[in-house]
């Protein structure tokens, strides 16, 4: 039974691969650590098939490789609940979350919230979600040696994730509503002058058929109805962090990622370059891990919007443990 009225050494919001590592080394740090990782937990592992990149495992399936954190996690020590955070206070010290039952009184803060891929909202891309459809060309793209696959978007990470399956894929067809990419030019040439490359502007997917495995998708293209076979539809139309919580409360980019000490300190080096001032204001970076909040502290997929992989979110997430050790200590 938690005690709400006692405040905690740090609250950990997030039940991902980022927030059970920072669980896993506050707890050896003997901070006790209290982690909401939600309703229902896991984070986005839980919708992953096969995992064969997370160090230290030649092949697991997502679900089982959370559960292995939580079990490792728990035996340490770490108090987890499947609740929701519905709000925090961080105004004043100490912090409070409140679920839909009661309120938690805390010193540190640690939000590894991640982020979530876009969908087209198909009801055969739900079905298909870990048979041939996917959202990471660096997680999935082995399984495609040799195989057809579809790429769906005309921004940067489109064209990242077009370019990753080429190593891969024998053919890969870029798909794409518009006339033109909206991705940076340096990109798009990359992908365009490779002969693996065939793009399909104007066009939309309407279904990806398949009954236990994709087969193909059946498209718009220029108003007209086409189908294509193919072996896998990867999405990449963007992603969006899980941290509308924190709105108004700490400083977001513009695309909703929160932003933390080091990510300030490389937008500062940049406007520099550009000969431009980026205000410092409420960052403090002795701590490269805390946010425009003293005490409140981030890491993983909700920070990271560059290479989203398990690992890296789970190193992100040792990073803001360590952080929040010598942050208390202080």
């Amino acid at each position: 039974m938690i005690n709400t009225k006692v405040t905690e050494n740090v609250i950990i919001i997030g039940g991902g691969p980022a927030g059970l590592a920072a669980g896993i080394y506050n707890a050896r740090a003997n901070l006790s650590p209290l982690l909401f990782a939600g309703s229902p937990p896991g984070g986005q592992l839980t919708l992953t098939s096969e995992v064969e990149n997370y160090p230290g495992y030649e092949k697991i399936l997502g679900p089982d490789l959370i559960e292995n954190m939580r079990k490792q996690a728990k035996g340490l020590g770490v108090r987890v609940i499947d609740e929701n955070i519905l709000s925090i206070h961080i105004d004043k010290k100490p912090f409070s979350v409140k679920t839909m039952s009661q309120e938690y009184f805390t010193k540190t803060i640690l939000i590894t919230t991640g982020a979530k891929a876009l969908w087209l909202g198909l009801d055969s891309e739900t079905r298909l979600r870990g048979k041939g459809v996917s959202a990471c060309a660096t997680c999935d793209g082995f399984f495609f040696k040799n195989k057809v696959v579809a790429v769906v978007g005309g921004g940067d990470t489109a064209m990242e994730e077009a370019s990753t399956l080429t190593k891969f894929a024998s053919k890969v067809i870029l798909i794409h509503r518009r006339d033109a990419f909206r991705a940076s030019k340096i990109m798009q040439d990359r992908v365009l002058n490779n002969p693996k490359v065939t793009v399909f502007y104007n066009t939309a997917i309407t279904e990806i058929v398949g009954e236990n495995k994709v087969t193909g998708v059946k498209i718009v293209q220029d108003g007209k109805n086409k189908d294509i076979i193919l072996d896998g539809v990867f999405m990449a139309i963007g992603h969006k962090p899980d941290t509308d919580l924190f709105s108004g409360k700490i400083q977001l980019d513009k695309k909703e990622y929160i932003i933390t000490s080091s990510v300030k300190e490389h937008e500062i080096v940049q406007a520099l370059k550009a000969g431009k001032t980026s205000s410092i204001e409420g960052f403090d970076f002795t701590y490269p891990t805390m946010t425009s909040v003293p005490g409140v502290f981030a890491g993983g997929d909700c920070v990271d919007h560059r290479y989203r992989q398990a690992a890296t979110a789970a190193g992100m997430g040792v990073a803001a443990a360590l952080d929040v050790e010598r942050y208390l200590a202080r």
